[in-house]
């Protein structure tokens, strides 16, 4: 019997919880008028997307250059840099991100998450992070906004 890899562990767990997500999604009465789009669309095609993705990650094979080298000791990594500290701080900027999303609208908000969370990970191309990070959040609230008919926090943006 083979051993599962990490990725392997990492997608039995991500799909599970896309079962769970799928199993609630299809809780979701559909809307009594007639849409295109109905409420319950998007989150079941995100579940499913995302369970097609656990599979592929299953179904990945490791590289040898996937493979860390054992190490003896610990490097010495700056407090902030180091892989419980960046889980630390992903999860408090996600935190100050949900209380600001309303005041600040979706828009600025999403793009400070995402401009942040980018450079604290090491990309230092400014120009294109925040061409990336304006582009795709843009392009969200467009979608949900303008095709799907959410609503999403304006904030201090007239749009």
């Amino acid at each position: 019997m083979t051993r599962l890899n990490t990725n392997q562990w990492l997608a039995l767990v991500i799909a599970l919880f896309s079962l769970g997500y799928l199993a609630m999604a299809f809780q979701i009465p559909s809307f009594p008028l007639p849409r295109p789009v109905d409420s319950d669309l998007f989150p079941k095609v995100l579940g499913v997307v995302l369970l097609g993705l656990a599979l592929l990650l299953f179904l990945e094979k490791p590289e040898a250059r996937d493979i860390p080298e054992p190490v003896d000791d610990e490097p010495t990594l700056p407090l902030l840099l180091r892989p419980w500290s960046r889980v630390v701080v992903t999860s408090l900027a996600i935190a100050a991100y949900a209380g600001v999303l309303v005041p600040i609208g979706f828009v600025v908000a999403s793009t400070l998450l995402s401009f942040g969370l980018a450079w604290y990970y090491g990309y230092r191309r400014h120009g294109i992070n925040l061409a990336v990070s304006l582009g795709v959040v843009l392009a969200l609230y467009l979608t949900m906004t303008r095709i799907m008919n959410v609503y999403l926090p304006t904030g201090i943006l007239p749009i």
